[in-house]
């Protein structure tokens, strides 16, 4: 097998023609300045070409439905593998989604349930052992008896017509779609009459309706038998009865229907019954534990847990629980599924260590136990042990996410493959992220290639190979800086990543502190999910850090706290803020505002252009024009999101969407337009040579250098330069940012307004994507908004943003149960001093740097 990836000719986006190789078999880092081209080689290039030929090779009824995928703008790709991606978004917002499910984890653990967990009766609560025959005979008996024993039981059957008698049934369907004729017939040629079908009793000589695409429930009649007086010591009764439920269960699936003479019914299986209640288990299979399976989930909501899909209000059946009663009563050592998911990862695994089990059972679990201890093992080591497995998909971070989808990967053992993966440490602490690198070496030594794009220092150290895009970004990236194994290729002095991992360039640590604060915004009584009941004090008009290990508190004290109660005060927010007993200090800020990374729009019409206000100006400038004071064309004509001057066959899209049923929609560039979003008259206006399509095809750096006389649109574009977005285009899709970006975004346009120097500014990790160089730009942008009296709070792992701040408030000392406390306040070289902080230990190695 060939041992190296050659690429040759790869022209994606900004990449310019550039020809490279790398080793196989080995953890392979792409890095460079944000926009340089690392993603267009890895993902665009790389994966994209992995991904076409895996596709390729299949047979024509496969990829049918799997569609035709586009060559990259690649000439040759020489020694690849079938390639897999681990990106930032792919988690799923679908309910039924949690990280036991992506893992794999719960597809095992109703495997183990299935086979060695203990039946409990709902009713009475005790242990439920299998019944014989005679037993189930007892126990029908014993409730028949009860019920004629019952004076309330005999003057209702007085009032309407009485059965007299027992309907004993064997089950044959249970809740499954099809016709079942043959079944039916086969019962008839076996001498049976009649069958119960969906509940009613029909006669097995006529044409009995069955819908093929509705689920069924079928039961054969074995017998009626007829009751007598006494019901009690009646030998006969009793002697059809016992043939009557043999019969049953021979036919069952060793379960027997029985209808009483009063219309009620009984379930009873020579499986799992309670003799005491006459409660019968239905068979203990996998699917019982599933809430995705109308066999297991809950009847009432369906196994969502809650109402409806877009409730929040518990499912009052269920609670919460999403399965059937009979599901929750299967006991592993007193614990049912659902209380075993709701654990966090590190008890859980605590506690599938500690069973105790059976030779016999534990011969059957082992290999189950072995599979889920490895992944939650796996989940331990990136620092994800404050999750609970039933954590839904919707609620994880990016990088959470791509670490949890990491874990089902190292459980598959797939050998041969090429892993992509887009920045694994986004939100893991410095302690986390040996334990992070060990799990990819060891997924490279089962024999996979892993290619990485990162920042992250530590990472890159571990890596086998390097490979630096740029020099810059957008048009002024896009070749190989430089390439090699490490660490022979830190000596490379073309490259602006190597000077810093050589420590010849740094992000400059503050000559001065800012003077101590002498206003305050003071929470107290935090005590939302883990926090433990504390009171914290953030500095204002200060640069402020909330640091510490993931899971510890951070995101819970500064968004689901403190944002949400002063969203709420000062904006009219509905969000209900988590649990604390008061704010204090607001009235030393006038507004709250949280610069996150969700998409500065959902559709492809949102760009940065629109969403900074650029092109607002932009249509001012051409409205004034004099070919479009000629014509008489007004502001509007000049917008691609109402009639008047777009392009009304794509109504201003610039590209059709194609449904393709069953296959994702497909975009393909207008034919009319093509692809420029404006009609042709429209189009004929220009400034400067330029149209209102050249304008959105520009890029901020392009558009800062043509617009600069033009201050309402250069003073923004700048913005952007500034926070290092220089490279993106004017009318780049918002699907197509990142997080990073969509945040900066966020931020430039912030610092484009008119602040009245009292705002309170939250940021979650703004420097997830950033290379060093572009930190760097990063800071100043921050210093420049608490130098106009505003505070920057902001949630990060990195170090050189921590010591670049005024206060420190770092959470923990662990993630989950046993984090949510104070362990260290104060400026970052206070922080270095205190041995209980990790984040302390790390800061001390970069303060002496």
């Amino acid at each position: 097998m060939q041992d190296k990836i050659v690429i040759k000719g790869a022209r994606e986006h900004n990449l310019k023609n550039i020809t490279v190789e790398m080793p196989r078999n080995n953890m392979i880092v792409f890095t460079g300045l944000s926009g340089s081209g690392k993603s267009s080689l890895a993902f665009d290039t790389i994966f994209a070409e992995g991904q076409r030929r895996y596709v390729e090779s299949l047979s024509a009824y496969a990829r049918q439905f799997l569609g035709q995928m586009d060559k990259p703008d690649v000439d040759e790709i020489e020694g690849l593998s079938p390639a897999i991606s681990i990106d930032q978004k792919a988690h799923s917002a679908n309910p039924r989604s949690t990280v036991a499910t992506i893992t794999e984890i719960y597809d095992y653990l109703r495997v183990l349930y299935a086979r060695v967990g203990k039946p409990h009766c709902p009713i009475c609560g005790k242990p439920i052992r299998r019944m014989s025959a005679d037993e189930i005979v007892d126990a029908i008996l014993k409730r028949t008896i009860e019920l004629h024993a019952d004076p309330e039981g005999i003057r209702s059957r007085k009032n309407k017509a009485s059965r007299n008698e027992i309907v004993v049934m064997a089950p044959a369907v249970r809740g499954r779609k099809g016709e079942y004729y043959q079944l039916l017939q086969d019962f008839y040629h076996d001498g049976f009459l009649e069958a119960r079908v969906d509940g009613r009793i029909f006669s097995l000589r006529e044409r009995i309706p069955l819908k093929k695409f509705k689920q069924h429930t079928i039961e054969l009649v074995v017998d009626r038998v007829p009751l007598g007086w006494p019901v009690e010591n009646n030998k006969s009764l009793r002697s059809r009865l016992s043939e009557a439920v043999e019969m049953a269960l021979d036919r069952g699936n060793d379960s027997v229907q029985v209808i009483l003479d009063d219309d009620s019914e009984l379930l009873m299986s020579s499986r799992f019954s309670c003799p005491d209640d006459g409660f019968s288990f239905p068979e203990i299979e996998p699917r019982l534990f599933s809430f995705n399976s109308p066999y297991g989930a809950c009847e009432t909501c369906n196994g969502l847990g809650t109402e409806d899909i877009f409730s929040e209000i518990v499912c009052p059946a269920c609670k919460g629980a999403r399965l059937r009663r009979e599901s929750l009563h299967v006991l592993l050592e007193n614990r049912n599924i659902v209380e075993l998911t709701n654990m966090h990862i590190d008890a859980a695994h605590d506690a599938l260590g500690a069973l105790s089990l059976s030779a016999a059972d534990a011969a059957v679990a082992e290999p189950l136990l072995r599979e889920i201890q490895n992944r939650l093992q796996f989940l331990l080591n990136v620092g994800l042990h404050y999750l609970s497995l039933d954590r839904k998909a919707g609620t994880l971070s990016g990088g959470e996410a791509q670490r949890i989808r990491l874990a089902s990967q190292i459980g598959s053992r797939l050998v041969g493959a090429l892993y992509v993966l887009d920045e694994p440490t986004i939100g893991l602490h410095q302690r986390d992220n040996a334990k992070l690198v060990e799990t990819l070496e060891a997924l490279r030594d089962l024999g996979n290639t892993i290619i990485v794009v990162e920042h992250d220092e530590d990472t890159i150290a571990a890596s086998d190979y390097l490979i630096d895009i740029g020099p810059g970004a957008g048009r002024h990236g896009g070749e190989v800086v430089a390439a090699g194994p490490m660490p022979e290729i830190l000596q490379n002095t073309n490259s602006v990543t190597c000077a810093y991992l050589r420590g010849d360039r740094q992000i400059p640590y503050p000559k001065k502190r800012r003077p101590e604060a002498t206003t305050f915004l003071e929470i107290r009584g935090a005590r939302e999910n883990n926090l433990k009941n504390i009171n914290v004090k953030i500095p204002l008009k200060r640069f402020v850090c909330i640091t510490g290990v993931s899971g510890s508190g951070k995101s819970t004290l500064l968004i689901d706290i403190l944002y949400r109660a002063l969203a709420r005060e000062f904006h009219g927010s509905q969000a209900e803020p988590g649990s604390h007993k008061s704010i204090l200090g607001a009235g030393w800020i006038d507004k709250i505002i949280d610069v996150d990374q969700s998409p500065i729009g959902r559709t492809p019409r949102s760009n940065p252009a629109t969403y900074t206000g650029i092109w607002n100006h932009v249509r001012d400038l051409y409205t004034m024009t004099s070919e479009a004071r000629v014509r008489g064309y007004k502001k509007g004509r000049f917008s691609f999101n109402v009639p008047g001057g777009r392009c009304e066959h794509c109504e201003g899209n610039g590209q059709i969407a194609i449904e393709m049923h069953f296959l994702p929609t497909v975009f393909v560039p207008c034919d009319v337009c093509k692809g420029r979003r404006f009609s042709r008259e429209t189009l004929e206006v220009a400034y400067r040579g330029k149209s209102v399509h050249d304008v959105l095809t520009m890029t901020v750096e392009e558009a800062n250098e043509f617009f600069k006389d033009i201050p309402p649109i250069r003073d923004r574009t700048q913005v952007l330069l500034d926070v290092g977005l220089g490279y993106i285009q004017l009318g780049q899709s918002a699907t197509t940012l990142s997080g990073g970006e969509a945040q900066r975004i966020k931020l430039s346009s912030e610092l484009a307004r008119r602040d009245t120097g009292k705002t309170f500014y939250l940021f979650d990790e703004p420097t997830t994507g950033l290379h060093f160089e572009d930190i760097r730009k990063f800071l100043d942008v921050l210093h420049r908004l608490v130098n106009r009296g505003n505070t920057v709070c902001i949630i990060e792992h990195n170090l050189d943003i921590i010591k670049n701040a005024d206060w420190v408030i770092d959470l923990g000392p662990e993630g989950g149960d046993m984090g949510g406390k104070i362990v260290a306040q104060g400026m970052p070289e206070d922080v270095a001093k205190v041995k209980e902080s990790y984040t302390g230990q790390y800061l001390k190695k970069v303060l002496r740097r």
